[in-house]
């Protein structure tokens, strides 16, 4: 497994974390709102915005097969196949959305659910492959993926471990292809008892050197924020301009605004993680002299006088002799005259010698 870069940033959680604002197809079909999506993620400062590209009829095999969600508070039933199709985009107008991402100053990521509409993305220009949960499983169109040499990024939701090394050995991952894998619960939204971030130490755990990401399908941010701390380093979410558009995934998809709050905290999570190394901060070391404490006469004391408990302790600041001095300098006797509250130096003893 080798180390993944995306647009020229390595992407590892030594790094800032990458991250995607998911459009998919909240734009409903209309590329004047594609656009404005565009705009609302440069604003929130993510690193990605990302679609969905597909063709309805090349994946969805039934023009019968029924589709409920929720939308603007009702429960809308009708094909899938008419649902997608609303959702198509032409060529030309994903070359407008490359073309304005660009203009934005954003990266331009999506996902292909076939290997014509990858075709379509290689032409207009992609740095990354996103796979989506339900094709995870799709051996032979993962195969084809990896024939890009593209780093891809894939979501594991529904997969057990078995289809993840399946997975992960049909990408090429486990002989270094580089290749994110991203924890992902296939529910919308997914409620807190079913996010189950610990699988992401199991994941570590099975794959030591994999890069971890995490597509969050939860409300709010704190998921996100949290698998900071379990190593996830990209995070994938999906957003809308309006949450009461309609459509089966704007209810529940972050809004302009906590589309910004989610990726301020996964920023936050990111700092707070910090280092492994256990040292002081520059601040600590400030710290030690004002509240450790030091070997301080309680009275004045007199050359020749022993040093006790009575005539000495241990008090306020930490620029003197430590404590662990304390026992061993007790019994001896002061070479000179110590002031009361003068912190002891190693010259005001007699026999200082303390190894």
């Amino acid at each position: 497994m080798s180390d993944v870069f995306i647009n020229q940033r390595l992407i590892s959680s030594d790094s800032a974390p990458f991250i995607i604002a998911e459009a998919g197809i909240n734009h409903n079909g209309d590329l004047a709102t594609a656009l404005k999506m565009v705009d609302a993620a440069k604003q929130a400062g993510v690193d990605a915005v990302k679609f969905q590209t597909f063709k309805a009829d090349e994946f969805c095999g039934d023009p019968e097969q029924l589709f409920s969600y929720q939308s603007q508070g009702e429960t809308i039933t009708e094909p899938m196949l008419d649902m997608f199709k609303r959702m198509e985009f032409s060529i030309e107008q994903w070359h407008e959305i490359k073309a304005y991402c660009k203009k934005q100053d954003i990266l331009f990521l999506s996902t292909p659910q076939n290997p014509s509409d990858l075709e379509l993305l290689l032409e207009i220009g992609i740095n990354a492959i996103k796979i989506g949960s339900d094709d995870f499983t799709n051996i032979p169109l993962l195969q084809t993926y990896k024939k890009t040499n593209l780093p891809i990024i894939v979501s594991c939701g529904m997969a057990d471990m078995a289809e993840i090394y399946q997975a992960l050995e049909a990408l090429g991952a486990i002989d270094g292809y580089p290749v994110i894998l991203c924890l992902c619960t296939s529910q919308y939204p997914t409620p807190p008892e079913d996010i189950n971030l610990a699988k992401l130490n199991t994941l570590k755990s099975a794959f030591p050197n994999l890069t971890l990401g995490f597509s969050d399908h939860s409300q709010g941010y704190l998921a996100s924020a949290l698998a900071v701390g379990y190593g996830a380093c990209l995070f994938e979410k999906h957003f809308t301009l309006d949450n009461q558009m309609a459509g089966p995934d704007h209810w529940f998809s972050e809004n302009p605004n906590s589309l910004k709050a989610w990726r301020d905290a996964i920023h936050l999570a990111h700092k707070m993680r910090g280092s492994a190394i256990l040292r002081p901060s520059e601040a600590e070391l400030e710290m030690r002299t004002l509240a450790r404490r030091s070997i301080v006469a309680l009275k004045d004391i007199e050359p020749g006088e022993q040093l006790d408990s009575d005539n000495i302790g241990l008090r306020r600041p930490g620029n003197g002799l430590p404590p662990l001095l304390l026992n061993k300098i007790t019994g001896l006797q002061a070479s000179k005259f110590i002031k009361q509250a003068s912190l002891l130096q190693l010259g005001d003893i007699a026999n200082e010698n303390l190894d």
